[in-house]
């Protein structure tokens, strides 16, 4: 059993191999009608590869797959959203289906060399079983763990920075300034995880999307009910005539949320500090009370 397993390993290592070699020159070869094409009548077109095994089609063939798989486990350990939504929110030029097929293929290749590793160390069966099922678990919940982190991180970054850019939006707007390009100023001038987006907020109105359509879009990538807040004044672009006054208040508002969370963070961090000195101050207390109690029970007990 041992022997056919290594063989069956070897053979889809091989077959792996081989597919990515294939992919780089120098160990890639044209084709014969390639290199005779250019002798004759017509042959400069490259012939129909329809058909033939390629890593191209390969890879057509399993991203479906993986993305299917992908979205199954992670509902299975109560992922809810999207994978491609916290993807777009931090700004990665990676696909969700691009990230699925990575997540699998590290699955499948901790699982093959977890396998051969325990083959040849001649596990016990309870092990290899855990071996066989825990490491990939294991490394996809890394990979999806790791890009639910970077969007908490954004969006923590965004409500940081919203206080003042609400602020930065208020004083345009009341200088004068359009909406649309009171949000390309900022957009231009920020370095932040805010000017990122307003970025992606002026790409989509170039595409074709008013201002007010491209704001509730980032506020629903965002994710952050000071953002739904502050888009919803600035939906009131066309209405209001003192829109600057209003996002003016609506910073304002968003500062004291800031704030509130600043302080009872600092309010938890102390509570924290006081653990480790009343487990200081506790053990040697009870030590004092526990030397004269067992004394009295050895008189007791010698009575």
């Amino acid at each position: 059993m041992t022997i056919r397993l290594l063989f069956l390993l070897t053979i889809v290592c091989w077959l792996g191999a081989t597919l990515l070699l294939a992919e780089l020159r120098p160990f890639s070869r044209r084709p014969l009608t390639d290199r005779l094409s250019p002798y004759v009548a017509g042959g400069m077109a490259r012939p129909s590869t329809a058909g033939m095994f390629s890593v191209g089609s390969f890879r057509d063939v399993v991203a479906p797959l993986s993305r299917s798989v992908g979205e199954r486990v992670a509902k299975m350990f109560g992922v809810s959203e999207e994978l491609a939504v916290r993807l777009e929110r931090v700004h990665s030029p990676v696909s969700s289906t691009e990230y699925r097929v990575q997540q699998v293929g590290w699955s499948v290749a901790v699982l093959i060399v977890g396998t051969i590793v325990a083959t040849v160390l001649q596990v016990p069966p309870a092990a290899l079983a855990l071996v066989l099922v825990g490491t990939p678990v294991l490394v996809f919940l890394v990979m999806e763990q790791r890009i639910a982190a970077a969007s908490d991180q954004w969006k923590r970054r965004v409500f940081l920075e919203l206080p003042v850019v609400a602020e930065q939006l208020g004083m345009l707007l009341g200088s004068g300034y359009s909406l649309g390009g009171a949000v390309n100023r900022l957009a231009d001038r920020g370095d932040g995880a805010t000017a990122k987006d307003l970025l992606r907020v002026r790409r989509r109105t170039r595409q074709g999307l008013s201002d007010v359509e491209a704001l509730r879009e980032w506020a629903h990538l965002a994710d952050q009910p000071a953002v739904d807040r502050l888009v919803s004044v600035l939906a009131l672009n066309s209405d209001a005539t003192d829109l600057g006054r209003l996002v003016g208040e609506e910073a304002r508002s968003i500062r004291r949320d800031v704030q509130r969370e600043l302080i009872e963070s600092i309010e938890r961090r102390t509570q924290q500090v006081w653990i480790p000195v009343t487990i200081a101050t506790l053990i040697p207390g009870v030590m004092l009370m526990l030397v004269p109690f067992i004394d009295a029970l050895s008189v007791f007990s010698g009575s």
